[in-house]
C-alpha cells in the first residue's frame, strides 16, 4: 500500500507542462496530417497521374502513326 501512495505522490512531477502537451499534440496532428496526404497520394494522387500519363502516350503513338499512314 506504501509503494502505491508513493507512486501516487509522484504522479504530478511526470505529467506534462501545458506548454508541452501542446507541443506534442501539435507534433502528434502533424504526424497525423503527414501520415493521411501520403496515404491520399500514393492511393490516388500518384496512380491517377501515372494513368494520365500512359493515356496521353498512348494517345501520341496513335496519332503518330496515323499521320504515318497518311504520308
Amino acid at each position: 500500500m506504501q509503494y502505491l501512495w508513493a507512486r501516487i505522490r509522484k504522479f504530478p512531477e511526470i505529467m506534462f507542462d501545458f506548454d508541452q502537451y501542446l507541443g506534442f499534440l501539435a507534433f502528434l496532428t502533424i504526424l497525423t496530417i503527414g501520415f493521411w496526404l501520403m496515404i491520399f497520394l500514393l492511393t490516388f494522387v500518384i496512380p491517377y497521374w501515372i494513368g494520365g500519363s500512359v493515356i496521353e502516350l498512348l494517345k501520341e503513338r496513335k496519332e503518330a502513326k496515323k499521320a504515318r499512314r497518311i504520308e
